[in-house]
């Protein structure tokens, strides 16, 4: 189904099951213990060996020994593999490093050895008998002494402008320029990245969690130099991603090399410290602000510069895409330098890009309409636009950017905020509110998927669409059901499975939105098979409590399948809309916290975001990712920070005890609003997804109240007690 022109009326307008708040038809399964996860996946194949992978112990440099003989002769011990007999391998397109060192080194933890035993415990121990001798080569890891060697990269639009920044700041009346930091940052999701490797003659099986099932086949079969038909990646639940499992990582490469050589299926999943040295993060990035406005408020000048690290190869963390888009400003400067750093490779984290850059901008946002003397939620409906501010003749889908600072000023009660500083105290705690502004942009990407109706009326859905714990085996079951008629325990959905069509995956906010496009224009196809096959005209037939109905005529869903299962398949794929239409979300974020005067502990006591992300599939749900998102804001206000060991080059604390990321405790009462504007420029869904939209701007709003509360203003994030001790009233 090609999509290029905006969505009329269609059967999701319904609103019978789209868009109610339904429980997780996967719930039962999450909560009983009984949903199979990658490593549990003891029902798929039988003699599983166990896996444990050795990461490399210098962040740069080469191994001059690697002596595992000890390894091979340890009890249960069935194969060692390492880069000297694991054959020639390629690198996916989507890996930076390779995902088995040596002799050269790319980064702290890379992994040099997997160690193939008849039980766990036996694996480790014989890892530990492993002895390598490095040649440790001088490294970069600090960002800021990299900065001034960091360059442009070619095919990543670092720069972007409008009009003449550079003059109009000069000229500014009100002008301000302050410079932000902000920290490298781990997943930290619950499951690990975990694999089992099975192999069939030439023919390879990795049960695993990944988030990109397209993605994964290829990479896999890239750099196991195997055709892609030969691979099948099956991933039906993940245990958290955020964007971490988004790409081929060690444990799904060293299972298939463990299972070759052991000539048995084997199982891996990486340690904690390895999750964290050896799979990606959020790259730290510094951060400059420069805004000229008029006396009046209105914004003349928008200039935002960052820089960030990488491996060489790797990316830019793309902080100033926000800035681009957000606010009006006929002349405008953004600027994205990438420094060379042997630190572990960064990439995706939930938002790339938005997270960090949003939690500068808008406490710039804030600092500007304090030196104006206004409201900052006055400030940024000042400088609303309607427009891309870069491209004025391409407008938005919908942007609705001014009702969420409206909606939740209202319901958080924003009136009642002293605007001045360190003036609210109860007891020993200082009282402050904050506010920010969230933007992401829709992604569109082509989406497909298989729907079967079979003789008892049962609707089947295939797609290797993935679900996170995001509930995308809901919406899809709920699309479905409001396509063709049917309740929703008389639908069943497969996800996962690189042998289905291949979808939009998990990522980036555009897996919802996709993915139920996908099933809708397969759904488009089913309901005309059934037309044809009960003789009716599918323009006109209706589809609904089982039925299809035409004119005086009805008749079960089922009976067009009695001969024999109906099967259509089809794919969502985009025109040109896109380009005639700026599309993204919005949002507001309000946040109370406390701060203590004598501990300079903070307290967040109560948050809100108001959001516009078009249709919302499942309030429910939906609601779910929001506060998950809040929840991470909070830690990348507050406490998430990789310490870097600048000598050595990894990150120290790379276990959950030593990165602090928020708990139960450190959350107050979350409340969400969603503004539900269908937007039938995006998708026939009218949908835009919500789950990264949460996390937008949420560690601003924490910033910004932690102003409002003490009076002292932190550029350099996450805002730790050390920060601040120094600069509370005695």
């Amino acid at each position: 189904m090609k999509f290029d022109k905006p969505a009329g009326t269609n059967p999701i307008d319904q609103g019978k099951v789209v868009g109610k708040p339904t429980s997780r038809i996967d719930g039962p399964l999450k909560t009983t213990g009984t949903a199979p996860y990658a490593y549990e996946r003891h029902d798929v194949v039988p003699n599983q060996a166990y896996g444990y992978v050795v990461g490399a112990g210098i962040a740069k440099g080469r191994i001059a020994l690697l002596d595992d003989s000890a390894a091979r002769k340890a009890p249960g011990v069935l194969a060692v593999v390492t880069a000297q007999n694991a054959g020639k391998l390629g690198k996916g397109r989507f890996n930076t490093a390779k995902l088995l060192g040596g002799p050269d080194i790319q980064h702290y933890h890379q992994a040099i050895a997997l160690v193939v035993a008849e039980t766990f415990e036996q694996a480790r121990a014989a890892a530990q008998a492993i002895r390598v001798d490095y040649v440790r080569e001088q490294g970069a890891y600090d960002l800021e002494k990299a900065k001034d060697t960091a360059f442009a990269p070619k095919n990543e639009n670092p720069d972007s402008a409008a009009g003449d920044f550079a003059t109009a700041f000069k000229a500014a009346p009100v002008q301000f320029d302050a410079t932000y930091t902000t920290a490298n940052e781990s997943h930290a999701m619950m499951e690990p990245h975990a694999t089992i490797a099975a192999w069939d003659g030439d023919k390879l099986t990795v049960w695993t969690s990944n988030q990109m099932i397209h993605w994964g086949v290829g990479d896999l079969a890239t750099t196991l130099g195997i055709p892609k038909e030969n691979v099948r990646l099956v991933s039906p639940y993940i245990g958290g991603g955020f964007g971490g499992k988004l790409f081929l990582r060690a444990d799904a490469l060293l299972a298939a090399l463990g299972a070759k050589a052991a000539k048995r299926p084997v199982k891996v999943a990486l340690q904690r410290p390895l999750m964290i040295n050896n799979t990606t993060h959020r790259p730290a990035t510094i951060q400059r602000v420069r805004l000229g406005a008029t006396k009046d408020g209105t914004l003349t000048a928008i200039g935002h510069e960052s820089w960030s690290g990488d491996l060489p190869g790797g990316g830019l963390e793309v902080a100033v895409q926000q800035t681009r888009l957000f606010y009006a400003g006929a002349n405008r400067m953004t600027r994205m330098r990438l420094a060379t750093l042997d630190l572990p490779e960064g990439n995706a984290m939930r938002a790339p890009g938005e997270a960090p850059g949003l939690m500068v901008l808008e406490v710039a946002m804030d600092e500007m309409a304090e030196k104006l003397g206004l409201d900052p939620v006055e400030f940024r409906i000042l400088n609303d636009t309607q427009v891309d501010p870069e491209k004025p003749e391409r407008p938005f889908s919908q942007r609705h950017f001014v009702e969420c600072l409206r909606t939740g000023a209202e319901r958080f009660g924003w009136n009642k905020r002293n605007p001045k500083p360190g003036s609210v105290r109860e007891g020993r705690w200082l009282v402050g509110m904050g506010v920010a502004g969230a933007f992401r942009n829709n992604l569109l990407t082509k989406s497909a998927a298989r729907v079967r109706l079979d003789g008892r009326g049962v609707v089947t859905v295939e797609t290797d669409m993935t679900d996170i714990g995001t509930g995308t085996y809901t919406i899809i079951a709920q699309t479905a059901a409001e396509m063709m008629g049917l309740p929703l325990e008389r639908v069943d959905v497969r996800l996962g499975d690189s042998t289905f069509p291949v979808s939009s995956g998990s990522g980036g906010q555009w897996g919802a939105n996709n993915s139920t496009s996908g099933v809708y224009a397969a759904c488009v196809k089913l309901r005309e098979a059934v037309a044809q096959k009960l003789d009716i005209d599918p323009a006109t037939a209706e589809f609904a409590d089982g039925e299809v109905r035409a004119g005086e005529r009805r008749m079960a869903l089922a009976d067009a399948a009695k001969d024999g299962e109906l099967v259509a398949e089809d794919a969502i794929e985009y025109g040109g809309l896109d380009k005639q239409f700026q599309q993204s979300t919005f949002g507001a974020h309000f946040c109370e916290v406390a701060v203590h005067t004598g501990t300079g502990e903070i307290r967040v006591r109560r948050m809100l975001a108001v959001c516009d992300a078009g249709r919302i599939l499942n309030p429910k749900s939906a609601r779910s990712q929001v506060i998950g998102a809040m929840t991470m804001g909070v830690g990348s206000a507050l406490m998430e920070e990789l310490a870097v060991d600048k000598r050595l080059g990894f990150f120290v604390n790379h276990d959950l005890a030593g990165y602090e990321v928020p708990v139960h405790a450190d959350i107050p009462h979350q409340d969400v609003i969603f503004l539900d504007k269908t937007d039938p420029i995006s998708s026939p869904m009218k949908a835009k997804g919500v789950g990264e939209l949460g996390i937008c701007g949420v560690g601003a709003a924490v910033a910004n109240a932690i102003y409002n509360a003490t009076g002292f203003r932190v550029r350099h994030y996450p805002i730790t007690l050390d920060k601040l001790l120094d600069h509370l009233p005695s």
